[in-house]
């Protein structure tokens, strides 16, 4: 019952769109309608907004480390890395949106800062070092999802390790046409449209 409990709070928070709340409150519409449709800040970041990217940056990673914080606190710590795996889903997968969310990198970052910090700490700096040695946001997306099992293994546990290769693997699955796109060599670099 715990691990249903964590599962659905975590799922639960991880599906607010923030992305999506933030550009209809600042009368840009739906975000859904522009760019790739994602609903997270690499999107938003095409409405010419860096204040409102940057805001949903924040908040799409946050609600993530919230929901393992407050899931490992209700429910128990061992229940954490579960609350990571579903916090995850509830942003790539919310039902409110007909499924339809973000890419989950944002989130994934906030699910490690709140099972590890040195994790978080590791990927994210793997994540601005690939993205700055590439110009292009996916690898650096990418590079840090695949780093963080391994950090996991070092920083914490097995159980958390797990956890963040199963968040990685959504990762991946949701960035798939960037993974087509880096093959083709037309993968859009950082400051170009798509």
């Amino acid at each position: 019952m715990d691990a249903l409990g964590a599962a659905i709070l975590a799922a639960l928070l991880g599906s607010i769109p923030f992305g999506l709340i933030l550009t209809r409150a600042a009368g840009l519409g739906d975000i859904r309608a522009i760019g790739s449709g994602n609903i997270g800040a690499t999107n938003v970041l095409r409405t010419g907004s860096r204040k409102l990217a940057a805001a949903t940056l924040l908040l799409d990673g946050l609600k993530g480390t919230v929901a393992v914080l407050l899931a490992g606190w209700l429910f128990g710590p061992e229940w954490a890395p579960l609350a990571a795996l579903a916090a995850v889903l509830g942003h790539c997968f919310p039902p409110w949106l007909g499924f339809r969310g973000g890419k989950g990198v944002a989130t994934a970052l906030g699910v490690m800062l709140g099972l590890a910090w040195p994790v978080f700490v590791v990927a994210a700096l793997s994540w601005l070092v690939a993205a700055k040695l590439s110009r292009i946001s996916s690898v650096g997306a990418l590079t840090a999802m695949a780093v963080s099992p391994l950090a996991a293994l070092v920083f914490a546990d097995g159980r958390t390790a797990l956890a963040l290769l199963l968040v990685a693997a959504i990762v991946f699955w949701r960035h798939r046409e960037n993974i087509a796109r880096l093959g083709a060599g037309t993968e859009p670099r950082i400051g170009e449209g798509k």
